[in-house]
């Protein structure tokens, strides 16, 4: 990966539909060389899906929670009972006291009680501490060290 596949990878987490040629044009290439980079990014899973990103207040998700799980067994093979709740949008095995680290969002504290619930149900799951987000600063992109933006 040289400058010109991080320059495209930082111009596409800024706007992934933005076209080939105006890909090319910010980076110096022609449209189809834009493009044929972007596809090998893709084929090589540096870029691994394209998103967008939603508002999650426009869509009512106003609650944002960082849980922290204990257990009472290695959660290494967990990840699937975690996905299974659709709330969850990450969930991490960590280091420290706690055993797996998770970001949820839901429309309610209500709705929060309700996947702690679920999460509490999940097999080896001994515990849990939610840390409920008020005012998120910002959120970044991966960094990619390329010049754009």
């Amino acid at each position: 990966m040289d400058d010109i596949d991080r320059d495209l990878l930082a111009l596409l987490q800024q706007d992934a539909v933005r076209t080939y040629a105006e890909l090319g044009k910010e980076v110096g290439l022609s449209a189809g060389a834009a493009h044929e980079r972007v596809r090998k990014l893709r084929a090589s899973g540096v870029i691994r899906r394209t998103l967008v990103d939603v508002d999650p207040a426009a869509v009512d998700l106003d609650v944002l929670a960082f849980v922290t799980v204990d257990s009472v067994a290695w959660m290494g093979d967990s990840g699937p009972a975690f996905a299974a709740v659709p709330e969850i949008q990450e969930a991490h095995v960590i280091a420290g006291t706690a055993s797996v680290l998770l970001k949820v969002r839901t429309t309610s504290t209500e709705a929060m009680q309700d996947v702690l619930r679920r999460i509490h149900a999940i097999d080896g799951v001994s515990s849990t501490q939610a840390t409920i987000v008020l005012e998120t600063f910002f959120e970044r992109t991966i960094p990619t060290g390329g010049t754009a933006g």
